[in-house]
């Protein structure tokens, strides 16, 4: 009977040291493509959404057909959207970019107009006596007051778009899709369970750091009291409405 090489990619071993030090860079390259795309493409969508919300909680007739059209983007298989967005864009990184903002947006749109409508009326009451004029209370009360709710989608659409980016491996723009489809193409083992690791770290990552953002930006719900406005005087904020 032969003896099994010693070698883990001779063997295709699903966990195999030898890969990751003799394809550091091509994990690395692929890393950093995954990263941006993700980036990017939600930050794209947080651009779209912010203002449609706005829009929505301005206009309440239009909260419908936002929320309507979102969740129908939201519903489309990835392959076809990729494939409507193709005669646009080509194959390309913009591509993938728009797609994957196009669904985060029901996501960010319903967690930031839900922010917006759970902030306390007696909070923009206070403001409006205090003499704040609409954009001054959306700005420095409303806004804040609504950082937990925006955070929560942007949190979940940010998750959700490192694993969608994977798809982007069809137009060969995929990040570490692209190494999880090649690899699963040549049953090449060690690169299918790398990559796939490296996807779930990426997103673990980004879900602690935006986390840490939320944190930084609403520091009144560590201390247990409601944000000052800028004159100092404190707004009251009703228990139990917390976004």
């Amino acid at each position: 009977m032969t003896a099994p090489p010693d070698d883990c990619l001779a063997r295709n071993d699903w966990i195999c040291g030898d890969y990751l030090s003799t394809r550091r860079q091509i994990l690395l390259d692929a890393v950093g493509q995954h990263v941006q795309l993700t980036v990017v493409s939600v930050g794209l969508g947080l651009v779209i959404a912010l203002p449609l919300a706005l829009l929505a909680r301005r206009r309440r007739w239009t909260v419908g057909p936002v929320l309507g059209i979102t969740t129908v983007i939201y519903t489309i298989p990835s392959l076809a959207m990729f494939s409507l967005l193709l005669p646009v864009y080509g194959l390309s990184a913009t591509l993938v970019v728009v797609g994957l903002a196009l669904y985060s947006l029901t996501l960010l749109v319903r967690n930031i107009l839900a922010g917006l409508d759970g902030v306390p009326a007696g909070t923009k009451e206070a403001a409006r006596g205090m003499g704040y004029g609409p954009m001054r209370q959306l700005l420095t009360v409303e806004l804040p007051l609504a950082v937990p709710a925006a955070m929560a989608g942007l949190r979940i659409a940010t998750v959700s778009a490192v694993a969608l980016t994977t798809v982007g491996a069809i137009v060969g723009y995929g990040g570490l899709g692209n190494l999880i489809y090649a690899g699963m193409n040549a049953y090449f083992k060690a690169q299918v369970l790398t990559a796939s690791v490296l996807c779930v770290l990426i997103a673990v990552v980004f879900d602690l750091l935006l986390l840490g953002v939320e944190r930084l930006l609403t520091p009144w719900r560590r201390a247990g009291r409601s944000p000052r406005p800028a004159r100092g005087r404190r707004l009251p904020i009703a228990s139990g409405r917390r976004a």
